[in-house]
């Protein structure tokens, strides 16, 4: 899974008919109104808060246009066809958590799409899918990238910022030595101190200065550690070597600590803006400012308390949440609670680099709700330059096979 995300980057920078899906009831009616009137000298009873939408079906499905109305071009839908093939062992394995699907329901678009010639892309999306829109269809859309930064396999000058494996004492605490506050669901991460009491795992500040030598394995050393600090952010990289050797790491856990984004806090500031001395909110502008002010950029980076543990991957991409590689401009984040993993997303955006046909093969810690999505821009300096810089809306669709969207009553049996 990718460690973090998009929206940890952002914080770092900071007419359809609804649809009641088969099985679910429908809301209960209002009350019918009290005979006595309430006192005119009573406070007004507050409203109850909004439910929490926990899954699609939750949220509301409602039939989306048809896809001959889509702007999809051959190109666009030949890349995320192969982005599909790739997802389909998964999804037929998988439990649908939006409750949109059933594993089933991609077994003909599963088959079809082995041997389908990419040359007609867009006449199997056309042939085997329809479009819903999951709540209000209204998306917030962020970007990622992988990093590629200085990094050598040994210890030498130049080369001093530890990029460590998973720690050894890094567990899961029993539930009876966890603190009575601490017990709200899954056991916390921690470690177990020399007098056997669980204790909070060390922090950013306390691993930077050292605690965890002898404890992890080192799998590298990076050579810059503000370029480091935001490859954590994203989750995975590319280390580059003196001797063009490429090490590629991905998310191996995390240290259970606190996530702060310093965008935010620099906005509070007053360090990010558009104003005179401040800088751009956008990942270069906070990178700009951490170089320009080293000491205040350590301490603004230590606020952040989470630290990212990876393992070294083989193979052609990183891996997504989906087990599959991520591929740039085919591979979207998304909420497993909205979105298959492994379906079609449509967006249409007010920034055309992302608008198009995606596949969700990732998630990400901040990637949450209904129609957020985080889009894969591949490695380099211009998958920086988009991803650092995206933040877009618009409309956003589900592509979900014909069979489950019938069955959810959003195209006619």
């Amino acid at each position: 899974m990718r460690a973090v995300l998009a929206l940890a980057l952002m914080l770092a920078l900071a007419g359809c008919g609804r649809i009641v899906p088969e099985g679910r009831l429908p809301a209960p009616s209002s009350a019918a109104p009290s005979s006595a009137a309430p006192s005119p000298a009573a406070p007004a009873t507050p409203l109850p808060p909004a439910p929490v939408l926990a899954n699609a079906v939750l949220a509301g499905v409602a039939l989306g246009p048809s896809l001959a109305a889509l702007a999809l071009d051959e190109t666009d839908a030949a890349s995320a066809l192969a982005s599909f093939v790739e997802s389909c062992p998964k999804l037929l394995a998988r439990e649908d958590a939006s409750g949109l699907t059933r594993a089933d329901d991609w077994r003909p678009s599963c088959a079809a799409a082995r041997s389908w010639p990419r040359a007609r892309a867009r006449a199997f999306f056309f042939e085997h899918f329809a479009a819903v829109q999951v709540g209000d269809g209204k998306a917030f859309v962020t970007g990622y990238f992988e990093p590629e930064i200085a990094g050598s396999r040994t210890r030498r000058p130049g080369f001093a910022v530890p990029v460590y494996a998973m720690p050894t004492d890094l567990v899961r605490g029993w539930p009876e030595d966890v603190p009575e506050a601490q017990r709200t669901g899954r056991p916390p991460l921690g470690r177990y101190d020399q007098e056997g009491r669980f204790v909070p795992y060390h922090d950013r500040a306390e691993i930077e200065d050292g605690a965890l030598e002898g404890k992890a394995q080192v799998i590298a050393w990076a050579a810059d550690p503000v370029e480091f600090f935001f490859l954590q952010i994203q989750g995975s990289g590319r280390l580059i070597t003196p001797e063009g050797e490429v090490i590629r790491i991905g998310y191996a856990g995390q240290n259970g600590r606190e996530y702060t984004g310093i965008g935010g806090v620099m906005r509070e500031r007053g360090l990010l803006g558009s104003g005179p001395g401040q800088y751009p909110a956008s990942m270069q502008g906070i990178m700009a400012y951490l170089r320009d002010n080293p000491e205040q950029g350590r301490q603004l980076m230590r606020l952040n308390k989470s630290w990212i543990f990876f393992t070294e991957l083989k193979g052609d991409g990183p891996l997504g949440a989906l087990g599959v590689p991520v591929r740039r401009e085919s591979s979207v984040a998304a909420d497993p609670a909205f979105v298959p993993l492994g379906a079609p997303v449509w967006l249409e955006l007010d920034r055309h680099e992302a608008n198009g046909l995606w596949i969700a093969q990732d998630t990400g810690g901040a990637i949450k709700g209904a129609n957020r999505f985080d889009t894969f821009w591949g490695a380099g300096e211009d998958a920086r330059v988009i991803a650092g810089g995206m933040s877009a809306r618009g409309r956003a669709l589900v592509l979900l096979p014909r069979e489950a969207a019938a069955r959810l009553g959003a195209i006619a049996q």
